[in-house]
Protein backbone atom coordinates (compact mmCIF):
# COMPACT_ATOMS: atom_id res chain seq x y z
CA UNK A 1 0.00 0.00 0.00
CA UNK A 2 1.34 3.48 -0.91
CA UNK A 3 2.52 5.16 2.34
CA UNK A 4 0.02 7.99 1.87
CA UNK A 5 -3.07 6.20 1.63
CA UNK A 6 -5.10 6.04 4.89
CA UNK A 7 -6.01 2.25 5.64
CA UNK A 8 -10.18 2.24 6.06
CA UNK A 9 -11.49 -0.13 8.65
CA UNK A 10 -14.53 -0.34 10.89
CA UNK A 11 -13.13 -2.61 14.06
CA UNK A 12 -16.15 -1.23 16.26
CA UNK A 13 -18.80 -1.86 13.55
CA UNK A 14 -20.74 -4.76 13.76
CA UNK A 15 -19.77 -7.10 10.92
CA UNK A 16 -22.75 -7.29 8.80
CA UNK A 17 -21.27 -6.38 5.62
CA UNK A 18 -18.66 -7.15 3.00
CA UNK A 19 -17.52 -3.73 2.66
CA UNK A 20 -14.81 -3.02 0.25
CA UNK A 21 -12.02 -1.10 1.45
CA UNK A 22 -13.13 2.34 0.60
CA UNK A 23 -14.78 5.18 2.36
CA UNK A 24 -16.51 8.13 0.18
CA UNK A 25 -15.69 11.37 1.41
CA UNK A 26 -17.86 14.05 -0.94
CA UNK A 27 -19.74 13.35 -4.20
CA UNK A 28 -20.91 15.68 -7.12
CA UNK A 29 -23.16 14.89 -9.86
CA UNK A 30 -22.70 11.14 -10.65
CA UNK A 31 -18.82 11.48 -9.45
CA UNK A 32 -17.66 10.52 -5.96
CA UNK A 33 -14.29 10.47 -3.93
CA UNK A 34 -13.31 8.72 -1.26
CA UNK A 35 -11.38 9.42 1.76
CA UNK A 36 -7.58 8.80 -0.25
CA UNK A 37 -9.00 11.16 -3.00
CA UNK A 38 -9.65 8.63 -5.93
CA UNK A 39 -12.89 9.19 -7.70
CA UNK A 40 -15.29 7.13 -8.84
CA UNK A 41 -18.21 7.00 -11.31
CA UNK A 42 -21.21 6.23 -9.38
CA UNK A 43 -22.91 3.59 -11.04
CA UNK A 44 -25.09 2.22 -8.02
CA UNK A 45 -26.17 5.77 -6.50
CA UNK A 46 -26.30 4.29 -2.74
CA UNK A 47 -28.42 1.72 -3.92
CA UNK A 48 -30.92 3.48 -6.05
CA UNK A 49 -31.02 5.95 -3.51
CA UNK A 50 -29.28 8.95 -4.60
CA UNK A 51 -32.12 9.82 -7.74
CA UNK A 52 -30.62 13.53 -7.88
CA UNK A 53 -27.06 12.13 -7.67
CA UNK A 54 -24.55 14.30 -5.62
CA UNK A 55 -24.60 17.62 -3.74
CA UNK A 56 -27.51 18.79 -6.38
CA UNK A 57 -27.75 22.78 -6.12
CA UNK A 58 -31.40 22.67 -5.64
CA UNK A 59 -31.81 20.07 -3.11
CA UNK A 60 -28.99 21.18 -0.94
CA UNK A 61 -30.00 24.59 -0.09
CA UNK A 62 -33.60 23.05 0.51
CA UNK A 63 -32.44 20.31 3.05
CA UNK A 64 -30.25 23.05 4.55
CA UNK A 65 -33.22 25.34 4.80
CA UNK A 66 -35.53 22.56 6.62
CA UNK A 67 -32.67 21.85 8.85
CA UNK A 68 -32.50 24.53 10.35
CA UNK A 69 -36.33 24.92 10.73
CA UNK A 70 -37.33 21.88 12.09
CA UNK A 71 -36.02 18.20 11.78
CA UNK A 72 -38.38 16.11 13.69
CA UNK A 73 -41.99 16.56 15.50
CA UNK A 74 -43.25 12.79 15.95
CA UNK A 75 -46.61 12.36 14.08
CA UNK A 76 -48.77 13.81 17.37
CA UNK A 77 -48.86 16.82 14.81
CA UNK A 78 -49.61 17.15 11.07
CA UNK A 79 -46.60 17.70 9.33
CA UNK A 80 -47.92 20.12 6.49
CA UNK A 81 -45.25 18.34 3.91
CA UNK A 82 -46.79 15.02 4.65
CA UNK A 83 -49.74 15.90 2.94
CA UNK A 84 -48.03 17.89 0.15
CA UNK A 85 -46.24 15.02 -0.70
CA UNK A 86 -48.60 12.18 -0.49
CA UNK A 87 -50.63 14.50 -2.86
CA UNK A 88 -47.88 14.09 -5.24
CA UNK A 89 -47.74 10.33 -4.84
CA UNK A 90 -51.42 10.01 -5.26
CA UNK A 91 -51.28 11.97 -8.75
CA UNK A 92 -48.98 10.26 -9.95
CA UNK A 93 -49.82 7.06 -9.25
CA UNK A 94 -53.90 7.13 -9.60
CA UNK A 95 -54.20 5.83 -6.08
CA UNK A 96 -55.57 7.06 -2.94
CA UNK A 97 -53.56 7.61 0.02
CA UNK A 98 -50.43 7.28 1.57
CA UNK A 99 -48.86 6.04 4.85
CA UNK A 100 -45.03 7.03 5.57
CA UNK A 101 -42.25 5.04 7.30
CA UNK A 102 -38.56 5.51 6.86
CA UNK A 103 -37.50 2.80 5.10
CA UNK A 104 -38.36 0.10 2.46
CA UNK A 105 -38.19 -3.13 4.87
CA UNK A 106 -41.44 -1.07 6.67
CA UNK A 107 -43.05 -0.35 3.53
CA UNK A 108 -43.24 -3.94 3.12
CA UNK A 109 -43.74 -5.13 6.44
CA UNK A 110 -46.65 -2.30 6.47
CA UNK A 111 -48.09 -3.84 3.02
CA UNK A 112 -48.05 -7.20 4.44
CA UNK A 113 -49.70 -5.99 7.96
CA UNK A 114 -52.48 -4.27 5.43
CA UNK A 115 -53.19 -7.22 3.99
CA UNK A 116 -53.89 -9.66 7.03
CA UNK A 117 -55.84 -6.68 8.09
CA UNK A 118 -57.69 -6.82 4.96
CA UNK A 119 -58.37 -10.57 5.21
CA UNK A 120 -59.35 -10.58 8.81
CA UNK A 121 -61.98 -7.20 8.14
CA UNK A 122 -63.34 -10.41 5.57
CA UNK A 123 -64.06 -13.00 7.97
CA UNK A 124 -60.19 -14.61 7.21
CA UNK A 125 -58.75 -15.87 10.18
CA UNK A 126 -55.17 -17.05 8.32
CA UNK A 127 -55.32 -15.41 5.76
CA UNK A 128 -52.11 -15.79 3.25
CA UNK A 129 -50.15 -13.83 0.59
CA UNK A 130 -48.97 -14.94 -2.49
CA UNK A 131 -44.88 -14.33 -2.81
CA UNK A 132 -42.35 -15.21 -5.56
CA UNK A 133 -39.52 -16.99 -6.03
CA UNK A 134 -36.01 -14.92 -5.90
CA UNK A 135 -38.04 -12.15 -4.31
CA UNK A 136 -36.28 -9.66 -2.12
CA UNK A 137 -38.51 -7.78 0.18
CA UNK A 138 -36.44 -7.15 3.32
CA UNK A 139 -34.47 -8.25 6.13
CA UNK A 140 -37.02 -8.54 9.28
CA UNK A 141 -38.57 -11.84 10.31
CA UNK A 142 -41.50 -11.12 7.90
CA UNK A 143 -40.40 -9.44 5.04
CA UNK A 144 -37.08 -12.17 5.39
CA UNK A 145 -40.20 -14.94 5.06
CA UNK A 146 -42.28 -12.93 2.04
CA UNK A 147 -38.06 -12.94 0.45
CA UNK A 148 -37.79 -16.02 -2.22
CA UNK A 149 -34.04 -16.53 -1.14
CA UNK A 150 -32.85 -19.39 1.25
CA UNK A 151 -29.28 -18.11 1.64
CA UNK A 152 -30.72 -14.47 3.64
CA UNK A 153 -33.19 -16.80 5.42
CA UNK A 154 -30.92 -19.27 7.05
CA UNK A 155 -30.14 -18.94 10.16
CA UNK A 156 -33.50 -17.05 11.34
CA UNK A 157 -35.93 -19.38 11.49
CA UNK A 158 -38.64 -20.20 12.67
CA UNK A 159 -39.87 -17.80 9.62
CA UNK A 160 -43.64 -16.42 9.48
CA UNK A 161 -45.85 -18.78 7.79
CA UNK A 162 -48.79 -17.52 5.48
CA UNK A 163 -47.06 -17.53 2.68
CA UNK A 164 -47.79 -18.92 -0.94
CA UNK A 165 -44.65 -19.00 -3.29
CA UNK A 166 -45.12 -18.95 -7.32
CA UNK A 167 -42.62 -18.53 -10.00
CA UNK A 168 -42.77 -15.01 -11.84
CA UNK A 169 -44.02 -14.76 -15.31
CA UNK A 170 -46.50 -17.78 -14.84
CA UNK A 171 -50.04 -16.99 -14.58
CA UNK A 172 -51.31 -21.00 -14.93
CA UNK A 173 -48.65 -21.65 -11.65
CA UNK A 174 -50.09 -18.63 -9.60
CA UNK A 175 -53.94 -20.10 -10.78
CA UNK A 176 -53.01 -23.78 -10.14
CA UNK A 177 -51.11 -22.73 -6.25
CA UNK A 178 -53.68 -20.88 -5.10
CA UNK A 179 -56.62 -23.50 -6.45
CA UNK A 180 -59.18 -24.04 -4.08
CA UNK A 181 -57.64 -21.63 -1.39
CA UNK A 182 -59.90 -19.18 0.38
CA UNK A 183 -57.26 -17.83 2.31
CA UNK A 184 -55.47 -16.03 -0.45
CA UNK A 185 -55.80 -12.05 0.21
CA UNK A 186 -53.06 -10.86 -1.62
CA UNK A 187 -50.66 -11.15 -4.07
CA UNK A 188 -47.06 -8.96 -3.11
CA UNK A 189 -43.90 -8.59 -6.06
CA UNK A 190 -41.49 -6.42 -7.31
CA UNK A 191 -41.99 -5.27 -11.04
CA UNK A 192 -38.56 -5.75 -11.56
CA UNK A 193 -36.55 -7.61 -8.96
CA UNK A 194 -34.06 -5.91 -8.06
CA UNK A 195 -31.72 -8.24 -5.43
CA UNK A 196 -32.99 -11.02 -7.42
CA UNK A 197 -30.97 -10.23 -10.45
CA UNK A 198 -33.17 -7.30 -12.20
CA UNK A 199 -35.87 -9.99 -13.18
CA UNK A 200 -38.47 -8.17 -14.88
CA UNK A 201 -42.24 -9.29 -15.06
CA UNK A 202 -43.63 -8.91 -18.30
CA UNK A 203 -46.90 -6.65 -19.05
CA UNK A 204 -49.04 -9.62 -20.04
CA UNK A 205 -48.15 -10.92 -16.54
CA UNK A 206 -48.73 -7.98 -14.66
CA UNK A 207 -52.26 -7.52 -16.78
CA UNK A 208 -53.17 -10.91 -15.75
CA UNK A 209 -52.54 -10.68 -11.92
CA UNK A 210 -54.35 -7.44 -12.08
CA UNK A 211 -57.84 -9.50 -13.63
CA UNK A 212 -57.04 -12.26 -11.39
CA UNK A 213 -56.87 -10.74 -7.83
CA UNK A 214 -59.95 -8.10 -9.27
CA UNK A 215 -61.89 -11.99 -9.78
CA UNK A 216 -60.78 -12.99 -6.96
CA UNK A 217 -61.29 -9.71 -4.50
CA UNK A 218 -57.17 -10.10 -4.07
CA UNK A 219 -55.17 -7.14 -3.43
CA UNK A 220 -52.78 -6.18 -6.08
CA UNK A 221 -49.72 -5.17 -3.74
CA UNK A 222 -46.78 -4.29 -6.18
CA UNK A 223 -42.88 -3.30 -4.59
CA UNK A 224 -42.06 -0.34 -6.18
CA UNK A 225 -39.04 0.08 -3.68
CA UNK A 226 -35.90 -0.49 -6.29
CA UNK A 227 -37.53 0.00 -9.27
CA UNK A 228 -40.07 2.72 -8.71
CA UNK A 229 -39.77 7.00 -8.35
CA UNK A 230 -38.92 7.19 -12.30
CA UNK A 231 -36.22 4.81 -12.55
CA UNK A 232 -37.45 3.11 -15.48
CA UNK A 233 -38.72 5.95 -17.38
CA UNK A 234 -41.92 5.99 -15.92
CA UNK A 235 -43.06 6.82 -12.21
CA UNK A 236 -43.86 3.51 -11.41
CA UNK A 237 -42.45 0.80 -13.42
CA UNK A 238 -45.69 -1.39 -13.19
CA UNK A 239 -47.11 1.51 -15.20
CA UNK A 240 -45.61 0.41 -18.73
CA UNK A 241 -48.22 -2.03 -18.37
CA UNK A 242 -50.67 0.30 -18.07
CA UNK A 243 -52.48 -1.16 -14.54
CA UNK A 244 -52.76 0.13 -10.78
CA UNK A 245 -52.03 -1.46 -8.14
CA UNK A 246 -54.16 -1.71 -4.88
CA UNK A 247 -51.13 -1.05 -2.47
CA UNK A 248 -47.62 0.08 -3.16
CA UNK A 249 -44.34 0.13 -0.87
CA UNK A 250 -41.94 2.34 -1.91
CA UNK A 251 -38.83 4.13 -0.53
CA UNK A 252 -34.68 4.20 -2.03
CA UNK A 253 -35.22 6.75 -4.48
CA UNK A 254 -38.21 9.34 -2.95
CA UNK A 255 -35.98 11.29 -0.80
CA UNK A 256 -32.62 11.18 -2.98
CA UNK A 257 -30.87 9.78 0.36
CA UNK A 258 -32.45 11.24 3.19
CA UNK A 259 -34.37 7.76 4.27
CA UNK A 260 -37.77 7.66 3.53
CA UNK A 261 -40.56 5.11 3.35
CA UNK A 262 -44.22 4.85 2.09
CA UNK A 263 -47.30 3.03 1.51
CA UNK A 264 -49.65 4.16 -1.13
CA UNK A 265 -53.24 3.26 -1.35
CA UNK A 266 -55.84 2.38 -3.59
CA UNK A 267 -59.45 2.24 -2.92
CA UNK A 268 -59.69 -1.38 -1.42
CA UNK A 269 -57.22 -0.63 0.73
CA UNK A 270 -57.27 3.07 1.67
CA UNK A 271 -59.28 2.87 4.95
CA UNK A 272 -57.78 -0.35 6.58
CA UNK A 273 -55.53 1.46 8.62
CA UNK A 274 -57.29 3.20 11.45
CA UNK A 275 -55.88 4.78 14.45
CA UNK A 276 -53.88 2.49 16.46
CA UNK A 277 -53.37 0.05 13.91
CA UNK A 278 -49.79 0.65 12.82
CA UNK A 279 -47.76 3.63 13.54
CA UNK A 280 -43.68 4.84 13.17
CA UNK A 281 -41.26 7.19 15.36
CA UNK A 282 -39.69 8.63 12.56
CA UNK A 283 -41.55 8.23 9.51
CA UNK A 284 -42.75 11.28 7.86
CA UNK A 285 -40.64 13.66 9.93
CA UNK A 286 -40.40 16.93 8.25
CA UNK A 287 -36.66 16.22 6.85
CA UNK A 288 -37.61 13.24 5.26
CA UNK A 289 -41.11 15.01 4.04
CA UNK A 290 -39.12 17.83 2.13
CA UNK A 291 -36.72 15.66 0.68
CA UNK A 292 -39.43 13.69 -1.15
CA UNK A 293 -41.46 17.18 -2.62
CA UNK A 294 -38.15 18.40 -3.43
CA UNK A 295 -37.13 14.84 -5.29
CA UNK A 296 -40.11 14.93 -7.32
CA UNK A 297 -40.43 18.98 -8.03
CA UNK A 298 -36.63 18.35 -9.12
CA UNK A 299 -37.15 15.35 -11.19
CA UNK A 300 -39.99 17.01 -13.28
CA UNK A 301 -37.81 20.31 -13.29
CA UNK A 302 -35.03 18.50 -14.92
CA UNK A 303 -36.79 15.79 -17.14
CA UNK A 304 -35.53 12.66 -15.16
CA UNK A 305 -38.39 10.04 -16.36
CA UNK A 306 -37.36 11.09 -19.99
CA UNK A 307 -33.92 11.10 -19.14
CA UNK A 308 -33.50 7.89 -17.48
CA UNK A 309 -35.05 6.12 -20.11
CA UNK A 310 -33.25 7.52 -23.03
CA UNK A 311 -29.50 7.22 -21.12
CA UNK A 312 -30.84 3.84 -19.92
CA UNK A 313 -31.72 2.89 -23.47
CA UNK A 314 -28.70 4.01 -24.05
CA UNK A 315 -26.12 2.59 -21.83
CA UNK A 316 -27.88 -0.82 -22.68
CA UNK A 317 -27.16 -0.56 -26.31
CA UNK A 318 -23.32 0.41 -25.00
CA UNK A 319 -22.88 -2.94 -23.41
CA UNK A 320 -24.29 -5.11 -25.99
CA UNK A 321 -22.59 -3.80 -28.63
CA UNK A 322 -19.48 -4.16 -26.79
CA UNK A 323 -20.59 -7.87 -24.99
CA UNK A 324 -22.16 -8.63 -28.51
CA UNK A 325 -20.85 -12.94 -28.93
CA UNK A 326 -18.90 -12.60 -25.60
CA UNK A 327 -18.98 -16.07 -24.44
CA UNK A 328 -20.43 -16.08 -20.76
CA UNK A 329 -22.60 -13.47 -21.01
CA UNK A 330 -25.91 -14.96 -20.23
CA UNK A 331 -28.39 -11.53 -20.96
CA UNK A 332 -28.32 -7.88 -20.55
CA UNK A 333 -31.86 -7.05 -18.96
CA UNK A 334 -34.08 -4.38 -17.24
CA UNK A 335 -35.17 -0.89 -18.31
CA UNK A 336 -34.19 2.59 -17.98
CA UNK A 337 -31.63 3.29 -15.46
CA UNK A 338 -31.88 -0.73 -13.91
CA UNK A 339 -29.89 -3.08 -15.43
CA UNK A 340 -28.04 -6.24 -14.91
CA UNK A 341 -25.57 -8.36 -17.17
CA UNK A 342 -25.78 -11.69 -15.80
CA UNK A 343 -22.98 -13.85 -16.36
CA UNK A 344 -22.34 -17.88 -16.69
CA UNK A 345 -20.43 -18.07 -13.58
CA UNK A 346 -20.47 -15.87 -9.85
CA UNK A 347 -18.90 -12.51 -10.33
CA UNK A 348 -18.29 -11.21 -6.87
CA UNK A 349 -14.98 -10.58 -7.80
CA UNK A 350 -15.71 -7.92 -10.41
CA UNK A 351 -16.97 -5.45 -7.26
CA UNK A 352 -13.62 -4.62 -6.44
CA UNK A 353 -12.10 -4.82 -9.68
CA UNK A 354 -14.63 -2.09 -11.10
CA UNK A 355 -13.76 0.15 -8.08
CA UNK A 356 -10.10 -0.25 -8.95
CA UNK A 357 -11.06 0.80 -12.27
CA UNK A 358 -12.65 3.93 -10.93
CA UNK A 359 -16.51 2.99 -11.16
CA UNK A 360 -19.29 2.16 -8.42
CA UNK A 361 -21.77 -1.17 -9.40
CA UNK A 362 -23.20 -4.27 -7.23
CA UNK A 363 -23.12 -7.43 -8.03
CA UNK A 364 -26.64 -9.34 -7.13
CA UNK A 365 -27.98 -13.03 -7.30
CA UNK A 366 -24.00 -13.96 -7.34
CA UNK A 367 -23.92 -13.35 -11.12
CA UNK A 368 -25.38 -10.53 -11.66
CA UNK A 369 -23.59 -7.27 -12.38
CA UNK A 370 -26.23 -4.49 -11.45
CA UNK A 371 -26.05 -0.61 -12.21
CA UNK A 372 -28.38 1.71 -11.06
CA UNK A 373 -26.99 5.28 -11.17
CA UNK A 374 -28.61 7.99 -10.29
CA UNK A 375 -31.16 9.69 -13.20
CA UNK A 376 -29.12 12.69 -13.87
CA UNK A 377 -26.45 10.43 -15.47
CA UNK A 378 -25.72 11.63 -19.12
CA UNK A 379 -25.08 9.57 -22.39
CA UNK A 380 -21.22 10.51 -21.63
CA UNK A 381 -21.25 8.99 -18.58
CA UNK A 382 -22.95 6.12 -19.65
CA UNK A 383 -20.54 5.41 -22.20
CA UNK A 384 -17.81 6.00 -19.43
CA UNK A 385 -19.67 2.94 -17.75
CA UNK A 386 -19.33 0.89 -20.43
CA UNK A 387 -15.82 1.95 -21.40
CA UNK A 388 -15.13 0.95 -18.21
CA UNK A 389 -17.23 -2.27 -17.38
CA UNK A 390 -16.60 -4.27 -20.72
CA UNK A 391 -13.19 -4.88 -20.71
CA UNK A 392 -13.25 -5.67 -17.18
CA UNK A 393 -16.30 -8.46 -17.85
CA UNK A 394 -14.25 -9.77 -21.14
CA UNK A 395 -11.04 -10.01 -19.13
CA UNK A 396 -13.02 -11.86 -16.67
CA UNK A 397 -14.83 -14.09 -18.34
CA UNK A 398 -11.50 -15.21 -19.84
CA UNK A 399 -9.60 -16.45 -16.77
Amino acid sequence: MNAALKPVASPHVMNTYGRLPIALSHGRGCRVWDTNGKEYLDGLAGIAVNTLGHGHPKLVPALQDQIAKLIHSSNYYHVPDQERLAQMLVERSGLTNVFFCSTGLEANEAALKLARKYGHDKGIERPEIVVYEKAFHGRSIATLSATGNPKVQAGFGPLVEGFVRVPANDIEALKKATANNPNVVAVFFETIQGEGGINPMRAQYLKDVRALCDERDWLLMIDEVQCGMGRTGKWFAHQWAGIVPDVMPLAKGLGSGVTIGAVVAGPKAANIFQPGNHGTTFGGNPLSMRAGVETIRIMEEEGLLANAERVGAHLRAALEKGLAGVDGVKEIRGQGLMLGIELAKPCGVILQRAADAGLLLSVTADSVIRLVPPLILSTAEADEIAAILVPLIKAFLAE
